[in-house]
């Protein structure tokens, strides 16, 4: 666990979304290249699909939480000082956050302009 007694739960999620993104991300990569086309009435018919719209949704918050985990193991071996390693911390997850968010809400808008009048 280390001297922390902290690690094995983050190195665990890391693993496991690491693992994650490989069958998401070829699912990605294939609806890429098997698509006609990437127009935007084409991706936006595409994310209104529901399953092709969830997978989508869940790629990206796997992806933000994957890149989450990563960036935090990066400020907590070279950032030292007390204040600049929460600071960094908190603008972290907020960034992560939004991103993912933003991704996501994306995705919603796409799909639920399709739906509508």
């Amino acid at each position: 666990m280390g001297s922390a007694k902290d690690g094995t739960g983050h190195w665990w999620a890391q693993r496991v979304s690491a693992v994650a993104l490989v069958p998401l991300s070829l699912w990605f990569l294939i609806a890429l290249l098997t698509s006609k086309s990437l127009d935007y009435g084409a991706v936006r018919a595409w994310f209104a699909r529901p399953f092709d719209g969830f997978l989508a949704a869940l790629t990206l918050a796997v992806l933000a939480y994957h890149s989450y985990l990563g960036t935090v193991v990066v400020v907590e071996d070279y950032v030292h000082a007390a204040g600049a390693k929460l600071a960094s911390l908190l603008a972290l997850r907020f960034l992560h956050i939004l991103a993912g968010g933003a991704a996501i809400f994306a995705i919603l808008h796409l799909t639920i302009g399709t739906m509508g009048p």
